[in-house]
């Protein structure tokens, strides 16, 4: 890679993880909801919502986001990323305006849930497929954990941000000043999504740490959504996303409220921790599962995050519970929640391409989506119902041990897929044979066609 392509490889990393740390207000949501829940409960104020309903935007947020990806997805790998990003930005923009013009749980649905996911899906869709695309593969893992760290990582200057807003100005002024800067951000940005000119090549190149004479992992031949979807470790797959995410979706979208008792007005310093190590998981993931594989890195995280989950109940139980050891738990459940997120895109980059990348990681994404919604409304309603998180995190705990039980069962080929053309055929006949539990394949291996 030339110097000057190099450099337009980063700054196309750059411009996705910014577009990315503005899309990430999504994870300050249970900030919002505690504005929304003192209104409920005073009876004299603006929202007069069911308690076991103030998750629901958030909850159809995460689902709509998760499904807008794949329709964002193929946007992306026909029009670019450029244009594609600037509908998630006005989509966003317009929701947020729109939700600071009422107080109603309906209206807060359609903006917030509706009109920011879709806009999420749109923008968060076209930041890393272009940053991967000017990389080699040895490098697919720490440049997806860059770009997305910039979503997990947003909350530190949201977070802080929003409590100064809802002081100064209340909630629904603060959704209209959030609402007209992220879109002009997120535009602003767009711009700077390009994708490599036609022909670009990266030379092969080790992953980091290992013999620079052993190539790294080949991408996958470019698999359809159709091919994509009759594979059974597809499913598999969708299935690990939809309990990490959903089960790490769960705490994020409740941190404020869970440490409210502990850390009383400073209860936004969990939230801005757990972005931290949101992002932080999100690098780290990448970085090592380059390294060791993605299903090594995968089943570490599910058990770590599993023994949180558990840890979680004592914690929160504790009358006299430690506000330090509150945030040091939730920090890292953030950091484990992360890895999802650098993972689950590098695993559909290895196994299906780039060509419908966009298209097929959306569609995988999905289990994103249907977990936070799932998690985050299961819940609630258990929080509404016995006033305490206790059930909600042995449920949790219980699906990553689960999760991580299915991860073994992915296979044992390589972390790339093998396609084999028959003679005469014009069309490759795909043969799939994973085994993300190991290393990228040492020297002399290739994929065959």
């Amino acid at each position: 890679m030339s110097k000057a392509m190099k450099n337009k490889g980063w700054m196309v990393v750059l411009a996705g993880t910014a577009i990315n740390l503005a899309l990430g207000i999504l994870y300050t949501w249970s900030i919002f909801k505690g504005e929304i829940r003192a209104s409920i409960e005073s009876g004299s104020g603006l929202f007069h919502w069911d308690l076991a309903s103030i998750n629901d935007p958030y909850a159809v947020c995460c689902l709509v986001f998760a499904f807008a990806m794949i329709g964002a997805g193929k946007c992306q790998d026909r029009i670019g990323p450029r244009y594609t990003a600037m509908i998630g930005g006005l989509l966003v923009g317009t929701g947020f305006i729109m939700i600071s013009q009422t107080t109603s749980y309906w209206g807060w649905v359609l903006g917030f849930g509706v009109l920011v996911g879709a806009g999420l899906g749109f923008g968060y869709s076209s930041a890393t497929p272009p940053a991967l695309k000017w990389f080699p593969p040895a490098r697919t893992g720490l440049v997806a954990g860059i770009v997305v760290s910039g979503f997990g990582l947003a909350s530190v200057y949201i977070a802080p941000l929003a409590q100064f807003l809802l002081h100064g100005w209340g909630l629904q002024t603060s959704m209209l000043i959030f609402g007209i800067a992220f879109a002009m951000v997120v535009c602003g940005f767009a711009n700077l999504l390009v994708n490599p000119p036609a022909g670009y090549a990266v030379a092969a190149q080790a992953a980091p740490g290992k013999d620079k004479a052993a190539p790294a992992a080949s991408p996958a031949v470019d698999v359809t959504p159709a091919q994509m979807m009759k594979s059974p470790d597809f499913y598999l797959l969708w299935l690990i996303f939809f309990i990490g995410a959903g089960a790490g979706l769960m705490v994020i979208g409740s941190v404020a409220g869970m440490a409210k008792k502990s850390l009383g007005e400073m209860a936004f310093v969990a939230v801005a921790l757990v972005a931290v190590g949101n992002a932080a998981g999100r690098i780290v993931a990448g970085m090592l599962s380059d390294r060791i594989g993605r299903g090594k890195t995968l089943i570490i995280m599910l058990l770590f995050q599993a023994l949180l989950m558990f840890a979680a109940i004592p914690v929160m139980g504790s009358a006299s519970g430690s506000a330090a050891l509150l945030v040091l738990l939730a920090a890292f459940i953030g950091f484990n929640y992360g890895t999802n997120l650098a993972l689950f895109p590098s695993f559909a980059k290895d196994l299906w391409g780039l060509k419908n990348f966009g298209a097929n990681y959306g569609i995988l994404f999905s289990a994103w989506g249907v977990g936070g919604f799932v998690m985050g409304r299961l819940s609630q309603m258990i929080q509404a119902a016995t006033g305490s998180y206790d059930m909600s995190f042995l449920i949790a705990g219980a699906a990553l041990l689960v999760g991580a039980v299915l991860t073994l069962k992915l296979g044992g080929g390589k972390s790339a897929s093998h396609v084999k053309v028959p003679l005469g055929s014009g069309r490759p006949r795909l043969h799939v044979n994973h085994n993300w539990m190991l290393r990228p394949r040492e020297k002399g291996s290739s994929v065959k066609l």
